[in-house]
């Protein structure tokens, strides 16, 4: 039997292994359809130019020779494409500028490498990465605000720049009407929902409730029941994900969360339906735990209706299909619930506070990144979604040999941002191994109150301790 205290001292060794290690990436028959265009886009911008701002009083030629760091944490095709636009924007700028990326192998390394040189000479001018951490280095004034360079009138946007960005992005990083951070990629976790095979079962259109998630994954798993093979009877479901962007987005669904009065609160009558759904699926032999690396064989041989991944994870899925030689239709989706919601999730330009003139170097180099013709080509690049609306209407090529790409922008409505908080760093890990806990010893649901407060106890217990 397990000890009351089992969870807590679970939590509390992973995340001193992960917070402190240095080494630490639709078809016509099926209803309803999503627009092929992000209607987020529509919505009355949450940016406008002010006068009230001062305006940046220094000449372009002060900017001559300048030599700017900027830490990241890029991987795989992100990484290489930053390559390519800092050589090219070294190679271009007017200014003289000069940027050296200083790569990291991960966020938590760039969190304490970064931390570690607040105020030093080898503090880089900007970082880009997650939210929650330029929250903390926020709180020890290292950060500037972005907004007097964003609208100035000489080096910001314009207010017709203003209004192509997708309002929802804006929310990152800001702080009591602050601009600590601007989006740098924009990402989210989807349920891959295969349609063919859903149909081939009786089922016209996608799951838009969690009763009819689990209607759809119950019955996958029963077709596999009316074989003689024993061994496959598991399969068929989802397969669990217990990555918390994934719990994240189905707590929101149920009407939950894990903010509340401005602080991280996981026990709640909304999150615990949440996961005694979850766990219920997985009693009931609807969901099941894979063993595999990744989901995308499993998807694309049928042993699971339903996986989640992330946006970028689709042309790796498209591939598993054209290697099993599956021609099966497949979308994504949000996670159905009362609200159907999604995640974004992604890092933030930053600049740390050092020279005026370092300071507006920094910001031409964000500026020039988030330009429309660059975020189109950024898209294409890494396969995340476009902050821009200009960047999207000039993916028509993109969009029409990607239609999961396309359809997944069609849910920018479902967009939510993470908890805007500086102990999301330490929530968010708390929140993954609460439920990598629950299924990986097969909980009872009558245990599942008794963990979410020690979810809680263990946060408040982290959130005191030093760092």
């Amino acid at each position: 039997m397990l000890n009351k205290n089992s969870l807590t001292w679970y939590c509390l060794l992973a995340l001193i292994a992960l917070l402190f290690s240095a080494c630490m990436p639709l078809p016509l028959s099926m209803e309803p359809l999503v627009t092929n265009t992000p209607s987020s886009s529509k919505k009355t911008p949450t940016l406008t130019p002010t006068d009230s701002l001062p305006q940046i009083e220094i000449a372009p030629q002060a900017l001559k020779d300048l030599r700017i760091q900027v830490s990241h944490a890029f991987v795989g095709s992100s990484d290489s494409h930053f390559s390519d636009q800092v050589a090219e924007f070294n190679t271009l700028n007017d200014w003289g500028i000069t940027v050296y990326p200083l790569a990291n192998d991960s966020y938590n390394t760039l969190f304490e490498t970064v931390g570690s040189s607040l105020g030093t000479q080898e503090q880089p001018d900007l970082v880009i990465t997650m939210s929650e951490q330029i929250l903390d280095w926020d709180a020890k004034a290292a950060v500037i605000d972005l907004a007097p360079y964003l609208q100035d009138p000489q080096y910001g946007f314009s207010a017709t720049d203003l209004a192509d960005f997708e309002p929802i992005f804006w929310t990152q990083a800001g702080q009591n009407d602050r601009r600590l951070g601007l989006p740098a990629q924009i990402s989210s976790s989807f349920l891959y929902y295969n349609q063919t095979w859903a149909r081939q079962l009786g089922f016209t259109r996608i799951p838009l409730t969690s009763s009819e998630f689990r209607e759809q994954a119950c019955a996958a798993n029963q077709s596999f029941r009316t074989d003689n093979d024993l061994q496959n009877d598991g399969y068929g479901g989802w397969i669990v994900n217990t990555g918390s962007p994934s719990v994240l987005a189905w707590m929101q669904a149920f009407g939950g969360g894990v903010v509340k009065d401005g602080q991280v609160t996981f026990s709640t009558d909304a999150n615990q339906s949440t996961l005694e759904f979850l766990k219920k699926l997985y009693d009931d032999n609807c969901a099941y735990l894979s063993t595999e690396p990744n989901p995308y064989p499993s998807f694309a041989n049928r042993s699971a209706i339903f996986i989640t991944a992330d946006l970028t994870e689709i042309s790796n899925q498209s591939l598993a299909f054209e290697q099993a030689k599956n021609s099966d239709e497949w979308t994504v989706i949000p996670f159905p619930g009362q609200h159907g919601q999604l995640i974004a999730e992604g890092p933030v330009f930053s600049v740390l506070k050092s020279t005026s003139e370092k300071q507006l170097a920094a910001w031409l180099f964000v500026r020039w990144l988030l330009s429309s013709e660059n975020q189109a080509r950024w898209v294409v690049a890494t396969g995340m979604y476009p902050l821009r609306t200009s960047s999207y209407e000039a993916l028509v090529g993109y969009r029409s040999s990607h239609k999961q790409w396309d359809a997944a922008v069609g849910y920018m409505d479902e967009l939510a941002t993470q908890p805007q908080l500086a102990t999301w760093r330490k929530a968010r890990l708390v929140l993954g191994d609460a439920a990598n806990f629950i299924f990986r010893t097969n909980l009872g649901l009558d245990q599942i109150p008794g963990i979410l407060t020690q979810m809680d106890t263990t946060m408040q217990e982290l959130t005191e301790a030093k760092p």
